[in-house]
């Protein structure tokens, strides 16, 4: 990694310079900002589904504020995990772990029908179903050529742009965001790019955090603000292991949450893959394990601590395309915040002063790098002689397909229905099986009449020069 002159000062490793790009170290003073970044871009993403798990199962204040400690410091030890690395928990990548969109649905409807302690006790039983089984998953890693990974993660950003929409739109029952929601999101896009073009070297890296703090200060300057919370509870917040029982394990919640562990280890591929193809760095099906086992702990971890199952989070892949900070060490000071976060709430309550058009014009660029990463993957793929063009073009569609008709698969029985709604999952199938049947059984050259000269018909897709 290269810092600009006068923020450089690096010191990967005692022994001499980085290895891998994600071991190098920027200076100290450096390290905090660059991990603060990372957090303010997920913060969101973390607490979200305890408060909408919190909500249906009817929580009270205390004891959804005891939720969002609890997810804070999980996902932070998680990060922590996935990022150092510990024997082979951890893919040792500037990974975020958080709180898992995924199992939101069926986590609702557990706890409605069975309470807090059945979600936990299936959340248990699915941990360690990952954990048996990341091997074969890992397995799958060959079947992960450019042409596969760059459509995959193109289909992440284009997925996590209706989030950052969402965001923006404060008023989802009208449809349309209001006009003090647009001024915040744009004025914050604005400030971003005009950031991104004027600061030097290191501070255009900051562009993101510096955008974020101006755009809420701008918004709290028109009493957009609201600090009312900030300085409520407790001070400090370690949590009572079980608060809410005993897990309890019933088949049928294990066998909802097993399926939705599986969506989170597909979800998982394509996320580590994806990181490994921005910061450039070899992932080969050891450290892909690794990385997997790392999600399915956390299902195994969280609910003693009241938090749920976590996975690595797609949006902190588009911070690393942008700002080109790859060390890993940068997201392991990101989890130690969020750690802080969990274990000192007063913390978590300042972050949450942000209002959410600020956060929704920091996304667009975000979550658009995202798709950029993968469209800048796709451009190294060979559409000449093959079926290339095709598997592209059918994956983006089954990838789009839940994002432009979010009840399209209703009709499908639940468990496929559950793993179908992931965009990201329909389109790493499509483009795997697509690929394996145009490329793998049989090369694209017996269904074009073979390579013209200069073309390739690698497995891979990759172009040749």
């Amino acid at each position: 990694m290269k810092f600009p002159k006068g923020a450089r000062g690096e010191s990967p490793a005692p022994d001499g310079p980085a290895a891998r790009p994600e071991d190098a170290r920027p200076p100290a003073r450096w390290m905090f900002t660059y991990g603060l970044q990372h957090i303010l871009a997920m913060y969101a993403g973390v607490i979200t589904p305890p408060i909408i798990i919190a909500e249906a199962v009817g929580l009270d204040g205390g004891e959804t504020a005891m939720l969002i400690s609890a997810a804070l410091l999980v996902s932070g030890l998680a990060t922590l995990l996935q990022t150092l690395g510990v024997w082979r928990f951890g893919a040792q990548l500037p990974l975020v772990i958080g709180t898992s969109f995924v199992p939101v649905s069926a986590m609702t409807g557990i706890g409605q029908s069975s309470g807090l302690p059945a979600v936990f006790g299936a959340a248990i039983a699915a941990g360690v179903f990952g954990l048996i089984a990341v091997p074969f998953v890992a397995s799958l890693i060959r079947f992960f050529p450019p042409l596969v990974t760059g459509t995959v993660i193109t289909v992440i950003g284009v997925t996590l742009l209706p989030v950052a929409v969402g965001w923006i739109q404060d008023d989802p029952e009208s449809g349309a965001p209001s006009t003090p929601a647009l001024a915040m999101a744009g004025g914050t896009l604005l400030i971003i790019l005009i950031l991104s073009k004027v600061l030097p070297g290191v501070w255009s890296r900051m562009a993101i955090l510096i955008g974020l703090v101006l755009g809420t200060l701008g918004a709290a300057a028109f009493g957009q603000v609201d600090p009312s919370e900030v300085g409520q509870g407790p001070v400090v917040s370690v949590g009572q292991p079980f608060y809410f029982g005993a897990p309890e394990f019933q088949v049928a919640a294990i066998v909802t949450m097993c399926v939705v562990m599986i969506v989170i280890l597909a979800e998982g591929v394509a996320d580590i893959l994806a990181v490994g193809q921005v910061v450039g760095t070899k992932v080969d099906g050891r450290r892909l394990a690794d990385g997997l086992r790392a999600d399915a702990a956390t299902a195994v971890v969280g609910p003693f601590l009241n938090s749920f199952p976590g996975s690595t989070f797609s949006q902190n892949v588009g911070l690393i395309a942008l700002n080109k900070v790859r060390s890993r060490h940068v997201v392991a000071t990101g989890g130690g915040i969020l750690v802080a976060m969990g274990l000192f709430p007063y913390l978590g309550q300042i972050v949450a002063m942000i209002p959410s058009p600020v956060l929704g014009g920091a996304g667009l660029v975000l979550f658009g790098s995202v798709a950029a990463a993968g469209i800048r993957t796709l451009s190294e793929v060979d559409y000449d002689g093959n079926h290339n063009l095709m598997i592209v073009a059918v994956s983006m569609a089954f990838g789009v397909l839940p994002i432009a008709a979010p009840d399209f698969f209703t009709a499908f029985p639940e468990w496929a229905e559950m793993i179908l709604h992931s965009g990201i999952v329909t389109a790493a199938v499509s483009a795997l099986l697509l690929n394996a049947f145009f490329n793998m059984w049989g090369s694209s050259a017996d269904h074009t009449g073979g390579p013209g000269p200069g073309e390739s018909s690698a497995p891979d897709g990759r172009r040749r020069e």
